[in-house]
């Protein structure tokens, strides 16, 4: 779910609502994570055992691990004979896929967890240049749907539901009083929310690994929004880096949530966004982050998603 500083919000995996009131009912913590400078929300966990900071991805279907931490973290491939794929296609290219035998979050340890092995390269320039944190890896949607997670990116806590089959939602977790919109899931397991961007229907990809809120350039290039340069640059997950610019949206609505005179990035997501979903009626205009709307934004993930 998604909260604005006007009007707090939180995102529902398995029922696939975006829930909205104007306050904040404050959960029981299990992990607190902290945002670095380049707004990503970091949790530490412990992968066999081994310290590990990890980046929270509602935008990654499955959770990975950096390429060069593979060996430090002692993760073992996976066996002849298993259900688990060997490799997975991310963003064109294909993957590897490992195992660790221990995931452990707060008290909630996760065995013989499936993860994707990527280069995790371009974040880590990046950390570097800015003297903070790198990150070992990703908690993606297949970890925070299995665990029915409650994400708070304000008060930056994370909550995982120790027995997913265990009724009712998380420990202090009230949806009373929120106004649902709905929410579509696609195969891959990435949410999208309906929009309109000044008076276009539109979709955006909730994705709180994303720096800031982006908006796919042709698009805006269709819309005639102005753009201004910036020297920034953004990479994913096996696509080169490509330049970002910056436009000025007159009004971004999200149900009765209307967002005035927001600066957003603007981006090529051609490869990012899959499936023909940037060309579909309405289009996928780009991603929506947790500091789109205000200060204030929170995830709350319940659900089962396969590892496929």
């Amino acid at each position: 779910m998604l909260f604005s500083r006007a009007c707090h919000a939180r995102i529902d995996f398995h029922f696939g609502k975006l829930y909205c009131r104007s306050r904040w009912s404050r959960c029981s913590p299990a992990k607190r994570p902290w945002r670095s400078r380049q707004n990503h929300l970091l949790v530490h966990a412990y992968i066999n055992n081994k310290s590990a900071w990890l980046c929270v991805d509602s935008g990654a279907p499955v959770s990975a691990i950096a390429l060069h931490r593979r060996k430090h973290f002692q993760l073992t491939g996976t066996t002849a004979g298993s259900e688990i794929p060997t490799r997975l296609r991310i963003n064109g290219a294909f993957d590897n896929v490992a195992i660790a035998k221990s995931f452990r979050l707060g008290s909630l340890n996760l065995v013989e967890e499936p993860v994707v092995i990527i280069d995790l390269g371009s974040s880590n320039r990046a950390a570097r240049l800015l003297h903070e944190q790198e990150i070992d890896g990703i908690i993606g949607a297949d970890i925070l749907f299995s665990t029915k997670a409650v994400l708070d990116c304000q008060q930056q806590l994370l909550i995982l539901k120790m027995d997913p089959e265990f009724p009712g939602n998380a420990p202090g977790v009230d949806f009373r009083g929120f106004h649902a919109l709905p929410m579509h899931v696609s195969e891959n397991f990435n949410l999208y929310v309906d929009t309109s961007i000044n008076g276009t229907p539109a979709r955006l990809m909730v994705d709180t690994g994303a720096f800031a809120t982006l908006l796919h350039q042709s698009f805006v290039r269709q819309m005639r929004i102005p753009t201004r340069e910036t020297p920034f640059t953004s990479a994913a997950v096996n696509l080169k880096q490509r330049g970002v610019d910056i436009a000025r949206i007159r009004r971004l609505s999200l149900g009765h949530i209307n967002i005035v005179g927001k600066d957003v990035g603007v981006v090529d997501l051609d490869g990012l966004i899959h499936n023909g979903l940037l060309d579909a009626t309405p289009p996928v205009a780009g991603c929506l982050v947790q500091r789109s709307s205000a200060n204030t934004m929170a995830s709350s993930i319940s659900g089962r998603a396969p590892f496929t």
